[in-house]
């Protein structure tokens, strides 16, 4: 039941941590709505962005740690970096076993242009919260994003503990 439907029959939604996830997502929806537009116009979708600004930060990437950053699978990934490679905008070279990740000049060239306007436009979507505030929303979501990794973990932890466990009589 959504909370509009909630409220509609005259029910409050009990649980904090609901409603928080409920905004969450909301404010996710229109943050990521008006972030997204303008990408469109560089001919880049927002997770082919995702991949840019990460590997322009940290540039030398395998695609194991740019799945682990961008929390999708290394099939995902090899997708995503498959276009970008294709566009001209990046390049791997096989390290090892490992193939690492770098820019193009064009890659950067649309890294140095576009990420500095994108985060300008995140900054403004937030600009309802003092500097305090978004640094204490910055710092509460962390926690909660440790406890979840943390969780997961441990659940994965169980899960493998279960697929050696003989079921049979």
């Amino acid at each position: 039941m959504t909370l509009v439907a909630a409220r509609a029959r005259g029910r409050r939604l009990r649980e904090p941590a609901v409603l928080a996830f409920l905004r969450l997502m909301r404010v996710h929806q229109q943050v990521e709505r008006v972030a997204g537009t303008p990408l469109r116009c560089f001919g880049v979708s927002l997770p082919q962005f995702d991949v840019i600004a990460h590997v322009g930060a940290a540039e030398g990437l395998t695609q194991q740690q740019l799945a682990d950053s961008l929390l999708v699978t290394k099939g995902n990934v090899t997708q995503l970096l498959d276009r970008l490679e294709h566009c001209g905008m990046i390049e791997r070279h096989q390290d090892g076993r490992a193939k690492r990740i770098w820019l193009t000049e064009r890659g950067r060239a649309l890294f140095d242009e576009v990420v500095p306007a994108h985060e300008a436009r995140i900054a403004a979507q937030f600009d309802a919260l003092t500097a305090d505030e978004q640094r204490e929303l910055a710092r509460l979501l962390g926690r909660v994003d440790r406890s979840l990794r943390e969780r997961a973990a441990a659940e994965a932890e169980d899960s493998a503990a279960c697929d050696g466990a003989d079921l049979q009589p």
